[in-house]
């Protein structure tokens, strides 16, 4: 029964114990939160320690290329409503973080847990969910993460008779396919901004037809389901055909799909719409994401965007120019070391903004605004890049580790 956690047997006590000391350690050091380090000790000590901490939590995971770490903070504010959740809300979403993060909410009725994309169907069988959203499959850490055919894939094989309701964008046909082996699934309407890893029919090779909203492959007759919940403009529309208002501080149509995943998701837990977006307005900010901070007298927002398709939907949230943007781009582990993703990202679309270039890969990004046409400076510091931009609001667009450095150094 969700909420009244059996006792965990002395070894997973232990491990648990010993798990935080080293995350106790690893904050002390200043080398993060500890999550990852502390779950590793854990589940070296106990392999089986995921499993145990899961099993009293009514379990909700959320993987996707783009948009997890923003859902699953939504759906755990949502469900807040019902009861107690526990979150890995930093985003630490490989197995070790997860189990740091479950081993500290014993008295939580949920678990709402951000997956990343090639552990689901191994964190799945672990926790036993009652729910899983998946919101898209794009390009991402070109060097190490596998081609997006064959992440659908894995999922397909991993969700294959499972018993948890799948909440799945009916509009990424590689969700679809993914999802669509699953006996329980309730689509949503959440649009599909960046299509182009979603042309060719995942279930048969086929080119995909793309009129309007909708899709299918002519070769096999693989197609678009017909959604029960759906974003559309400023409003959630659920299965009954009622229209509740999205009410969020979050900027962006991405973030208003991710409120309606995250409605469908709350109502599958007996959260009512009405409930549910209400309670999401009090989001302002996910691990930094959005802030809009001081620095040196200027106010500057800040935007994460780590591949081709995130890149795409920040660029929506810029003000029209001559609003200052600064671009930020590493290549460390985190992020993937091949940055040629950087050529398929639009950057035309920046043109008559005065762009400021940093990071340790400035000058590949250099190079491709140079070959867009688009006007820019490099830059060796965000503060020399915030002294070289002119008035107004800055926009600092960073991916993983270039965000994380920015953040440190605006001192948010």
């Amino acid at each position: 029964m969700a909420g009244n956690q059996e006792p965990l047997s002395p070894r997973a006590r232990l491990a648990v114990t010993a798990g935080k000391a080293a995350a106790a350690v690893s904050r002390a050091a200043g080398r993060g939160s500890g999550s990852v380090i502390g779950g590793k000790v854990a589940l070296r000590l106990d392999p089986d320690l995921l499993a145990q901490v899961a099993h009293h939590l009514d379990v909700v995971l959320v993987s996707a290329t783009n948009g997890k770490t923003t859902t699953t903070r939504l759906i755990a504010e949502a469900l807040r409503a019902n009861g107690g959740v526990v979150s890995n809300a930093l985003g630490a979403n490989m197995p070790a973080g997860i189990t740091s993060a479950l081993a500290g909410g014993s008295d939580a009725q949920y678990g709402v847990i951000e997956v990343d994309e090639k552990y689901l169907a191994t964190v799945a069988r672990d926790v036993t969910p009652k729910a899983i959203a998946l919101l898209n499959l794009s390009r991402d850490q070109l060097d190490r993460a596998a081609e997006t055919r064959m992440l659908a894939e894995r999922w397909r094989e991993g969700l294959s008779g499972t018993k948890a309701v799948v909440i799945a964008n009916a509009d990424d046909p590689l969700v679809v396919w993914a999802a669509s082996s699953a006996p329980n699934v309730v689509w949503v309407a959440a649009g599909q901004e960046w299509k182009d890893d979603a042309w060719s029919c995942p279930a048969c090779g086929g080119v995909m037809q793309r009129p309007d909203d909708d899709w299918f492959c002519a070769e096999c007759g693989f197609r678009r389901p017909t959604p029960s919940w759906a974003l559309s403009g400023d409003e959630v529309l659920d299965p009954h055909g009622s229209a509740w208002p999205i009410k969020l501080q979050l900027p962006g149509r991405a973030n208003k799909a991710n409120a309606t995943t995250s409605a469908a998701v709350a109502a599958a837990f007996g959260v009512p719409p009405q409930v549910a977006l209400e309670r999401m307005h009090a989001v302002t900010a996910v691990a930094g994401r959005y802030d809009v901070v001081d620095y040196r007298g200027r106010q500057v927002r800040l935007l994460l965007a780590k591949n081709p398709a995130g890149w795409l939907e920040t660029f929506s949230l810029i003000d029209a120019p001559p609003a200052p943007v600064i671009l930020s781009v590493n290549a460390r582990g985190a992020d993937g070391t091949d940055t040629s993703w950087l050529w398929d990202v639009d950057y035309s679309r920046l043109a008559g903004h005065p762009i400021c270039v940093i990071g340790d890969r400035k000058l590949d990004l250099a190079v491709r605004l140079e070959v867009a046409g688009v006007d820019f400076q490099v830059c060796e510091s965000p503060a020399e890049a915030v002294s070289a931009s002119p008035p107004g609001r800055i926009e600092a667009i960073a991916n993983y580790t270039a965000f994380q450095d920015l953040r440190r150094v605006v001192g948010n």
